[in-house]
């Protein structure tokens, strides 16, 4: 396949893989053309197989992250000009949904109607490429007002550590960042989402459905698995559900079969594997710390594959404290099935 290089955004997203995917991508099996990203999440794997040539159909129940994928993997050549930003940016704050469930929550009320103004902007544009670039920019300047980049924090926290002051007194850091203008944050990472669109002459797919809807839809030679890692931080929707409620314009309830759930996960998994029967190959990133254990899904996925090998990688987290980090392992399963 003929490899390009065209460089990943700055997403941030929790459990990203972005630091290990080329170790994801070499061990791919190499009669492998076309794969579906089952949980695709920051995008980032799928980002470095759109690079390498694979055909992609991705797949997330967050619609903030479909619209990672909308953006940068479905989409070949649509960007943003500056006009789409200029009216994007057009008009005053105005009190919508956000002033009217975040103020003083997770943004500051002036914040919230900046962001409601942006939000009635963007259902102006007609383009759903340009539409998934504006909504993930923001989500961009969002998440990097937000300390630690989710927004399952209280408000008198947030408040401190937006404290630059308070920041270099505890952390020597005065991360000014959080303080910065959701539109400063968009015109900051503007060109380097433009640079991430391009056409790998693949016919690639984003969709936004429960995983097991998905997978009924889908036909690609591998799959690959990175769900939430039961028994570590993995409550996506408590991390990032704002951005659907954002990007909706209401209250949202979790979504369900999200494998968060220490009782059900093994029923998820068996469930998981027994619909991937179709697919030739199934890849699971998984963790040593995570819930059912590696035997568990070594032996769950040898039940329903002819072959089933482990490798495994040290990869700290960011989210991991200090003696986790030191014995973190993620791990790589490859199975046959056919």
């Amino acid at each position: 396949m003929n490899i390009l290089q065209y460089k990943f955004p700055k997403i941030n997203f929790i459990g990203n893989k972005e630091k290990i995917v080329d170790w994801i991508a070499d061990n791919l099996p190499t009669d492998v053309e076309s794969v579906f990203d089952a949980f695709s999440g920051g995008a980032s794997v799928s980002f470095k197989l759109k690079n390498e040539g694979y055909k992609l159909v991705t797949n997330d129940i967050m619609k903030i992250n479909y619209l990672i994928s909308k953006g940068l993997i479905e989409n070949k050549e649509v960007k943003l000009t500056e006009q789409d930003l200029e009216n994007i940016f057009k008009g005053k704050p105005l009190k919508g949904f956000m002033f009217n469930n975040y103020s003083n929550v997770i943004f500051l009320p002036e914040e919230c109607m900046e962001l409601d103004l942006y939000r009635v902007n963007i259902g102006k544009i007609n383009n759903i490429y340009k539409k998934a670039l504006a909504f993930i920019l923001i989500r961009r300047a969002m998440v990097r007002k937000m300390p630690y980049s989710r927004f399952n924090l209280n408000w008198d926290k947030i408040t401190q550590l937006r404290d630059e002051e308070y920041s270099y007194k505890m952390y020597g850091r005065k991360r000014a960042y959080h303080n910065l203008s959701f539109k400063e944050h968009i015109l900051e990472n503007y060109e380097d989402y433009n640079n991430a669109v391009f056409d790998n002459e693949k016919t690639n797919l984003a969709l936004n459905l429960n995983i097991f809807d998905a997978i009924s839809s889908v036909e690609t030679d591998a799959v690959y698995l990175d769900p939430p890692y039961t028994g570590t931080m993995n409550n996506y929707f408590g991390f990032y559900g704002v951005l659907d409620e954002y990007i909706d314009g209401r209250k949202l309830q979790p979504f369900k079969d999200n494998f968060i759930d220490k009782k059900l996960s093994v029923y998820f998994f068996e469930r998981l594997f027994v619909s991937l029967k179709k697919f030739k190959y199934i890849m699971l990133s998984y963790n040593n710390s995570s819930f059912p254990t590696k035997e568990q899904i070594w032996a769950l996925m040898k039940k329903h594959s002819r072959e089933v090998s482990v490798i495994e990688k040290k990869h700290a987290y960011q989210l991991t404290g200090k003696g986790n980090k030191q014995n973190n392992l993620e791990l790589l399963f490859i199975a046959k099935t056919k």
